[in-house]
Order: C-alpha cells, then sequence, then structure tokens
C-alpha cells in the first residue's frame, strides 16, 4: 500500500541539524563532530529540562572544543561546562585550561545512548561538606564487642 500511490515518502530531517543553536556550535568549527553533538545534547539538557540561564556556547582555541557558559538561575554565578563524548579522554591540561578562563567548571560526559554525567572540577582538594541526618558513630570498639559476646 505505501508508495504505491505516487512518490516515495522521504525520511525528516534530521532536526538537530537545523536547530540555530547546533548551527551556531557548527560555525566555530571546532572540526571534531562527536564534540559538537555532545555539546549541543548538553545544550538542550541545560536549557529545554534543568532551565539553566544564560547559556551559549564559546570555542576554546587552545583545545578545539567547544565550552558552554551557563547559569544554573538567575544572579548565580557563570559556569564553564567542558561537554565530551565519553570515548574521549581528558587530560589534567585540558582541565587546567578551562579551569584558567577563570569559572568553577562542569565537565560533562556523553554516553552514546545520550546519557550525561556531570562531575563538578575545582582547582585543587575541597573539604567535602559533613554528612546531613541522624547518624550515630558507632566505633570499632563497639562493634567489636558485640561481636565477642555473641
Amino acid at each position: 500500500m505505501s508508495g504505491a500511490s505516487g512518490g516515495e515518502k522521504r525520511p525528516p530531517p534530521n532536526w538537530i541539524l537545523q536547530h540555530p543553536a547546533y548551527q551556531q556550535m557548527k560555525d566555530l568549527q571546532v572540526g571534531d563532530s562527536a564534540q559538537v553533538h555532545a555539546a549541543f545534547l548538553v545544550y538542550m539538557d541545560l536549557t529545554e529540562v534543568r532551565r539553566w540561564k544564560e547559556v551559549s556556547c564559546v570555542k576554546s582555541p587552545e583545545l578545539q572544543v567547544v565550552l558552554l557558559e551557563a547559569r544554573e538561575k538567575e544572579g548565580a554565578p557563570t559556569l564553564t561546562i567542558l561537554p565530551l563524548p565519553a570515548h574521549q579522554s581528558v587530560t589534567h591540561k585540558s582541565i587546567r585550561h578551562v579551569l584558567d578562563r577563570g569559572f568553577p567548571m562542569l565537565l560533562c560526559a556523553v554516553a552514546a545512548d545520550s546519557t550525561l554525567v556531570y562531575q563538578r572540577m575545582t582547582d585543587g582538594l575541597v573539604t567535602p561538606d559533613p554528612p546531613v541526618g541522624p547518624f550515630q558513630d558507632v566505633g570499632r570498639r563497639q562493634h567489636r564487642k558485640r561481636r565477642q559476646q555473641r
């Protein structure tokens, strides 16, 4: 039945290639189409899912990648996001280049199935926040005594 009544149906155009943000990223001419695709997926997540503000793309000439700059909410500090396909390796030097831009940094690994994993990167070590909740500190001695009583 299909195709018998006239012209052949063409598949719909790939909407990603038509998107203005994707076109803007392509215009930066970084050369790595997988990284541009990863940057676009992160852009869409930040703008459409997480509703971040002032999301824009910039080229890193040293790294030849598309970086994103965004604010989590109005008045929040600007963050630099480095989107990378999960199979692509990252070096200390590339992280240093991004951190030297002067903004806090997020590294976003983009899997082949479009899963996104964000990791906050810092300049040096950061002490973690203490745990929150009704926790009791059960020391090793108390645990050992219970085992000996059994």
